[in-house]
């Protein structure tokens, strides 16, 4: 009799968590241009039919702007600075609930908007830490745990991507309606989240970005830099939105924007290097 009832249950368990979790599995960038997407599971996005026909967000990475080298934050190196805009498009926000279960933590759960106006919830495996930046840039913040990854590829003559050499230091983002950036129908003209919670004893807490809106961090602000200290040559700066594939959304093929550079930097000195 017990075998028969693991027979019963475990394909529905094992059905519910491919739909709910994805990125539950192993997942890395690799090579390729697009998010990863833990092979074997269907979201919401994928079958709005049933998932009760959500109105799922796209989020869209911009390219990196704004570049300038950086020589005083840490003596005796060359850090390459550059501002990120992650822009909210498709039918409806981005929003990630956070409730607490660690002391300085919170598990996520994506609320996303049926067209009836209800929301289905599904948890992720995105994380919120309230996380130090430094009385410079505001204190401590809740945040969302990699969401954005700085990349700096080595390339080839024909500018393709060979080879990732550095990475970024930063690590958490605050989703937030900072900007209206493409105001339209769907896109509300207030913001409706607001900057992050700065609260450490919150229990629960609520960040996402609006239809039409963007949240941006300008590349003077904390840890916005790779480390280019001793390398020469042509470069892809690579922004990779939510790299471990984690989010439900429309389209991952637009998580992906780049700016060829050429090091050591100066401004304009990519436009030296080969062109395809």
């Amino acid at each position: 009799m017990r075998k028969v009832v693991i027979a019963v249950i475990l394909p529905s368990v094992i059905a519910l968590v491919g739909f709910a979790l994805p990125g539950s599995g192993a997942a890395g960038a690799g090579n390729g241009d697009a998010g990863a997407v833990t092979a074997g599971t269907t979201g919401p996005c994928e079958d709005p039919v049933r998932a009760g026909r959500p109105r799922c967000p796209d989020l869209i990475i911009g390219r990196p702007s704004e570049m300038y080298a950086d020589r005083k934050t840490i003596p005796g190196r060359v850090l390459l600075r550059a501002t990120n805009d992650i822009m909210s498009r498709g039918e409806g926000p981005i929003e990630l609930r956070g409730r607490r279960d660690r002391t300085r933590s919170m598990n996520v759960t994506q609320a996303i908007r049926r067209k009836n106006g209800s929301w289905a919830r599904f948890p992720i495996q995105a994380r919120l830490r309230f996380v130090k930046v430094g009385a410079a840039y505001g204190g401590a913040f809740w945040k969302v745990r990699n969401p954005l990854r700085f990349e700096l590829w080595r390339v080839d003559r024909t500018r393709r991507k060979i080879r990732m050499v550095r990475t970024g230091p930063k690590q958490f983002y605050c989703f937030r309606d900072l900007e209206r950036t493409r105001p339209g129908p769907n896109s509300p003209t207030d913001p409706v989240y607001p900057a992050c919670n700065q609260n450490p004893r919150e229990r629960k807490v609520t960040l996402g970005t609006s239809v039409g809106w963007s949240d941006i961090y300008p590349s003077t602000y904390d840890r916005q830099w790779i480390d280019v200290t001793g390398l020469r040559g042509c470069f892809a700066y690579v922004l990779r939105l939510d790299p471990a594939g984690l989010f439900h959304e429309l389209d991952r093929e637009n998580n992906v924007a780049q700016r060829v550079v050429r090091l050591p930097w100066k401004p304009d000195r990519g436009k030296r290097c080969p062109r395809p």
